[in-house]
Order: structure tokens, then C-alpha cells, then sequence
């Protein structure tokens, strides 16, 4: 799964760390959904979108469309 969340993130003017406080996740959760080596839960991707003011489907893109 493709995300925005480093540009997101990056247009803000926060860290990595800074994102992981607000999400109440490590550092390196961030680093992993933002080099997509990790998936969020649906709870997580739920607050990443309430903290980016998105919508969930405007952050996460499928890697490609199901057949």
C-alpha cells in the first residue's frame, strides 16, 4: 500500500518523532507505514487521517487495483 504521510508530514513541518507522539506510536512505526514496510490498523489509519485532516482514502492508495 502506497501513503502520502511523508509529504504530509514533511508540508507541516513535523518529524517523524513528532508524528509518533501525536499517534502515540514509535518512531520507527512511522518510518515503516511511510516506506511502506507496514500496513496500519484501521484504528491507526483512522487517527492519521483525523491528525492530517484527510481522508483515509486520500492518504492510502492501493499498490494496484484488484481484479
Amino acid at each position: 500500500m502506497k501513503n502520502a504521510i511523508r509529504e504530509l508530514r514533511a508540508a507541516r513541518g513535523w518529524s517523524q518523532a513528532h508524528l509518533a507522539e501525536l499517534l502515540d506510536v514509535s518512531r520507527q512505526t512511522i518510518i515503516a507505514i511511510e516506506t511502506g514496510r507496514y500496513d496500519p490498523s484501521l484504528p491507526l489509519a483512522f487517527a492519521i487521517s483525523h491528525i492530517f485532516q484527510q481522508t483515509i482514502e486520500s492518504i492510502f492508495t492501493p499498490d494496484q487495483e484488484p481484479a
